[in-house]
């Protein structure tokens, strides 16, 4: 049985289907049909290869090879597990919400069939800590799928099981990042491994576990259902696929939309966001959340395909796709300032230039934010956040320092008539 897509709409097919979010629903569209098959008609390593054929890009922020993340499991030592990063932390992030709402099934399948892929007999759900009510929601979820005989022993008269776990987090930011999540789940402090080892050989418990996020697994089913090819029609070559694209900021119509990869800024802002509030400038985008750099909203920017490789090409990363768009109204130093003090606050504290550095840089930013900033200032955050870059033990610290390198460089505006009152003070 075929599901029902609209249009490019693969994750966000509530929005289409009355009532998918309830399991019968699902099941009557042709839910858990493609999981059941999996197990019952295909050998493991088929389900991989289908999945690294389709060209699926991990959605939470890296963009790494769904496929080839499952095919690196290490077959030589059990058991072997599969964890949901339902940790959706990034200020400007909320499509996993929207699919573990509206749509959980589709995510429940696709993880199901992920376990099947690398022979795990268990999926964990590590969800934000903000996500309690959510995390009851699928604990009943999780309860109707063993009614159904959909999750348990020996699943549709083979020797496979699979049983499901929901763990909440305590609102840390830092455990979205995949080994930070893992130290939380076994009961430690959030706090980053030290890589290599990699989970696929040294994940949770010590065991070989894959960690995808939520809108990664949500692709899978229809992916095995419909094969490579299929979901080859959208997107571009080296990202295929849909996305969906969190928009934020000054814009008319904030919210989740759901495009293929490829479409452009222009197109996203302007045609579905509805454009600016009060019919102001656009100025500034951060296409990655908080953790993104500055771009300039000119038309070179504005025309850039949204994929993994071209957003590259205007001096930012697409990340998780939080677009968080600034109109002309906006003080790039209140926006640094900002992101600043999150950073700092969300800062594990483990290696030295994050726990230090993110604590000057907010300082500084303040004062510059201030007026209380001499030229010297900006130039000393420039240089403390260009050494954090790269000497992390993990990616925050790079994060916290996009916005600030970024803004400097390319904003000077922002900054150079306080800087001049300064420099007469002084």
């Amino acid at each position: 049985m075929s599901r029902k897509i609209t249009g490019s709409r693969i994750l966000l097919r509530h929005r289409d289907i009355p009532n998918i979010g309830k399991l019968k629903a699902y099941i009557a569209d042709g839910g858990f049909e493609t999981f059941k098959h999996a197990v019952t008609k295909m050998k493991p390593e088929e389900v991989t290869e289908i999945v690294k054929a389709s060209g699926l890009r991990g959605r939470g922020g890296a963009g790494f090879p769904t496929g080839l993340k499952w095919s690196f499991i290490d077959k030589n030592a059990w058991p072997h597990y599969v964890v949901v990063n339902a940790d959706e932390s990034e200020p400007g992030t909320f499509k996993d919400r929207e699919i573990m709402e509206g749509n959980p099934w589709q995510l429940f399948e696709g993880a199901m069939i992920c376990a099947y892929a690398i022979q795990a007999e268990a999926v964990y759900t590590y969800l934000r800590g903000e996500f309690w009510e959510l995390a009851h929601e699928l604990d009943k979820k999780v309860k109707l799928l063993e009614k159904e005989g959909l999750l348990g022993d020996k699943l549709f008269g083979t020797k496979y099981s699979l049983r499901w776990y929901n763990h909440l987090g305590a609102g840390a930011y830092i455990c979205g990042e995949e080994t930070a999540l893992l130290e939380s789940m076994e009961g430690k402090l959030g706090q980053p491994r030290l890589r290599p080892p990699f989970p696929p050989s040294y994940g949770l418990y010590g065991k070989p576990t894959v960690v995808n996020n939520v809108e990664t697994l949500a692709n899978v089913p229809l992916i095995v259902e419909n094969g490579a090819d299929w979901y080859r029609q959208w997107g571009t070559e080296q990202s295929p696929g849909t996305k969906v694209f969190s928009l934020t900021g000054n814009v008319l119509k904030p919210g989740n939309y759901e495009l293929p990869l490829g479409a452009t800024f222009r197109e996203l802002i302007f045609e579905h966001g509805g454009g600016m509030e009060e019919g102001r400038e656009i100025k500034a985008i951060m296409p990655a959340g908080a953790s993104s750099s500055l771009i300039p909203a000119d038309e070179t920017a504005l025309d850039t395909p949204m994929d993994y490789e071209r957003v590259q090409d205007v001096g930012a990363s697409l990340g998780s796709a939080s677009i968080i768009v600034a109109d002309d109204s906006v003080d790039i130093k209140w926006l640094i300032n900002k992101t600043m003090h999150f950073f700092k606050h969300e800062s594990c504290g483990k290696c030295t230039p994050c726990r230090e550095g993110t604590f000057w840089m907010s300082h500084l930013t303040e004062r510059i934010y201030n007026g209380e900033a001499r030229h010297q200032d900006v130039i000393l955050l420039d240089e403390v956040a260009q050494n954090i870059k790269g000497k992390c033990l993990c990616a925050l610290g790079d994060f916290s320092t996009e916005a600030i390198i970024s803004g400097i460089e390319r904003f000077p505006d922002d900054f150079r008539i306080e800087l001049e009152a300064a420099g007469e003070q002084a």
